[in-house]
């Protein structure tokens, strides 16, 4: 948002006096004041040469000279903060100058910098306003937080919240301090404890700003609180107290060690800093918020947090050089999904919902009448949970264009195939697909294993076509697996990059390979799972040692959330190229034929009936190879699990299915939820070491399990110490 460009009331009055700082042509600066002759001053954030607004310490001194010249500005009547940019209000602090902190000592003066300038805005004597929109997180909503008034626009852009405690933080500039006064310390935890971000009406509704306004409006809007004078804020006290804190925090923490397994300390550290400083003086609250992050910067887990920060960054931003492109692709204007199902009515949905203009198609009317139906409950939800409007559903919907029978497809930039995982089918789509459309066209297949190269082949021009996989469900998974063929050009790699780039989600390239990069790691993980379930451990003990671990869900149940019968048919496609290192246990064909898929079918390894939770199927028995079984400890199933994703994550590098370790490490946690806090798989592995890892992997070849044997990569790394993150390189 250009406030100076696009507000009706503010053309024509901005006249700033002489004295008054203004952008100069020559030092851009980051923060700069705008007067109006109303007597009311307008603070701007315009980080140069960015997109987006950040605190970084320039930031910081910059805003502290601004406010020691409002400070001496007696006639004054009220600030407002607002953003010259067109997505973002202010994206919290500088990460990078997070992970440079070398010390304690360095991390004081960062921390204690930006809650001295918080402070001298709350500290203000004239009304402020923070005028928001786009995203206002962490930073960027602690200085909201510090103002007397909030107003936020409800464009899609603007989200209000305070993420700390997913990168491993907690909100340390007044946010864990101020938030509770606010909003009541239920809410604030809520909101804290989860990092959470909410659109507009949400935080209205919560409290979290006082005002929702259009865009062109909001300053109008600021201007008219101005005149209201200083506000009158309940103080909360039935929630904000000792005793009420005393009763919480005992229950909270609870609940939190349960979700996290004690793997997650900034939430817990939150919580303490939170309830403790409710009953204190505000300088007291911050003092506890300063000492409470200080203390979370100097671990490994925020860290490593971050790091997968960087790691989603890198991928929104990620760029192929193509030789002989002087430029990028331009971004796509038509789409058509074929298969309505449940992943192409997904990908659909996710296109729609991007302002894009998508055509369905499927075999027949029902067929796509259901993937229809599909994306209208996607839509419904999404309006229930505020992640869009009804307005925003209802255009969605209107972009995607059924399509029962062949309608003309040459205007298409990127076509997505979604159909069943069966090869032969594929290919008679994709050759019907390369008469119907233009030269130009892009020809994708959403595919968890089946191979690139096979159907590109089946087309005359197989150099247009490249994999695209999505993960299901669509809407909540960010990750997608572009996979190049063997035949696939390069520009068509780029092409089908940005394309994911420009629908919001978060790319990675692999080689086609069977099961590609995710997949590859992680079916050895399942499979492994049902061999220790063969041989005699119980279902409940395998999920728990994966969730001790940090996955978000044990093995048992994943199978039960895949479908046995869709985890079997990968499984076997990968078996029958890696042969007896991924050997598929007898269990998961038995319990398909006998109807027993998991959640889809009402049971698999466990049972699940409505309103109750899911419990492990009583009836797995039958399906135990040895029932007379040596116990297993705990430590020695998640041994074998995990070494197993290691080592294949391993071998995709040592086979360059992607040559950079960071790809592997982002692609699992965002594909599988590989416990975030450990960095990734070869993070992980650098962590404990692989000479320890392999010797381990060794002593289980010696006892018989072949299949353990380290690969190449790794036993040299054992032998070398070597690393797959120098100690000099962070993934930023």
């Amino acid at each position: 948002m250009n406030v100076l460009q696009n507000n009706p009331e503010m053309t024509g009055q901005t006249v700033a006096p002489p004295s008054v700082p203004t952008p100069s042509p020559v030092v851009e600066k980051t923060v700069y004041l705008v007067a109006r002759e109303d007597g009311i001053c307008l603070v701007m954030f315009d980080r140069p040469g960015s997109s987006a607004n950040i605190f970084d310490l320039r930031t910081l001194d910059e805003l502290a000279q601004e406010l020691e010249f409002i400070e001496r500005q007696t006639e004054l009547k009220g600030v407002i903060f607002v953003s010259n940019k067109r997505s973002v209000f202010i994206a919290g602090a500088d990460l990078n100058a997070m992970l440079k902190v070398a010390s304690s000592d360095d991390a004081r003066v960062l921390i204690e910098r930006g809650q001295a300038v918080m402070n001298r805005i709350a500290a203000l004597p004239i009304p402020t306003v923070a005028a928001v929109h786009g995203a206002a997180v962490g930073g960027g909503y602690e200085l909201c937080l510090a103002c007397d008034y909030r107003i936020a626009s409800p464009d899609h852009a603007t989200k209000i919240g305070l993420p700390e405690t997913k990168i491993g933080l907690l909100p340390g500039w007044g946010g864990s301090t101020r938030l509770p006064r606010l909003i009541g310390l239920p809410k604030a935890l809520d909101i804290i404890l989860g990092g959470k971000t909410v659109p507009a009406k949400l935080a209205l509704k919560l409290g979290m700003v006082d005002e929702v306004a259009p865009a062109e409006c909001l300053v109008a809007a600021a201007a008219r609180k101005i005149q209201q004078g200083k506000p009158c804020r309940p103080d909360h006290w039935l929630t904000n107290n000792r005793l009420v804190a005393a009763i919480v925090a005992p229950r909270v923490r609870k609940m939190i060690l349960k979700k996290t397994r004690g793997h997650y300390p900034a939430v817990m550290k939150a919580l303490d800093v939170v309830t403790r400083g409710i009953s204190r003086t505000v300088e007291a609250s911050l003092a506890l918020e300063r000492d409470g992050i200080i203390e979370l910067m100097q671990t490994d887990v925020c860290r490593n947090l971050i790091g997968v920060f960087f790691l989603q960054e890198r991928a929104r931003k990620k760029t192929l050089f193509v030789t002989g492109s002087a430029t990028e692709p331009k971004p796509v204007a038509h789409t058509a999904v074929v298969g309505a199902g449940v992943m192409g009515a997904g990908i659909a949905q996710w296109i729609s919902a991007r302002k894009l203009p998508v055509i369905l198609r499927d075999i027949n009317t029902e067929q796509v009448a259901k993937g229809m139906a599909t994306i209208a409950k996607l839509y419904r939800d999404g309006v229930k949970h505020h992640t869009f409007t009804a307005h925003e559903a209802r255009a969605g919907m209107e972009r995607v264009h059924p399509a029962p029978a062949e309608v003309p497809l040459h205007h298409a930039d990127i076509i997505i195939e979604a159909a069943v995982e069966n090869l032969e089918l594929k290919k008679k789509i994709f050759q019907r697909l390369d008469e119907l459309v233009s030269p130009e066209t892009v020809l994708a297949t959403n595919t968890s294993a089946l191979p690139i190269s096979e159907m590109a082949a089946s087309t005359r021009h197989p150099e247009r076509v490249v994999g695209l996989h999505f993960f299901n469900p669509v809407h909540r998974m960010q990750l997608v697996e572009v996979i190049a063929a063997r035949q696939t050009a390069p520009e068509v790699i780029q092409h089908a990059l940005k394309f994911a780039q420009q629908i919001g989600k978060l790319p990675v390239v692999v080689k086609d390979s069977p099961g590609f990069l995710v997949n590859r790691i992680l079916i050895p993980y399942l499979i492994e799972a049902g061999n220790l379930f063969e041989a005699g451990a119980k279902v409940e003990d395998l999920d728990e040692v994966m969730l001790d671990f940090g996955m978000p869900m044990g093995p048992m149940r994943l199978l039960d959330e895949v479908g046995l019968d869709v985890s079997l048919h990968v499984a076997g496609t990968l078996a029958a190229h890696f042969g007896d290192r991924m050997k598929v246990p007898g269990c998961l064909g038995k319990m398909t034929s006998a109807g027993l898929l998991g959640r889809k079918s009402g049971g698999g390894f466990y049972l699940y009936e409505k309103s109750k939770e899911a419990k492990p199927n009583p009836q797995l028995s039958v399906y135990v190879q040895n029932q007379k079984a040596r116990e297993i400890s705990r430590e020695e199933l998640q041994e074998r699990m995990v070494f197993l994703m290691i080592n294949e994550a391993a071998r995709c590098l040592e086979e360059q299915i992607v040559t950079d370790p960071a790809d592997v490490d982002f692609a699992m946690i965002m594909g599988t939820g590989f416990a975030p806090f450990r960095g990734g798989p070869l993070r992980y592995t650098d962590t404990v070491g692989a000479a320890r890892l392999v010797g381990a992997m060794n002593h289980l070849v010696a006892s018989g399990t072949a299949h353990f044997e380290p690969c190449s990569l790794l036993a040299k790394m054992a032998e070398t110490g070597e690393k797959f993150y120098p100690k000099t390189e962070r993934v930023l």
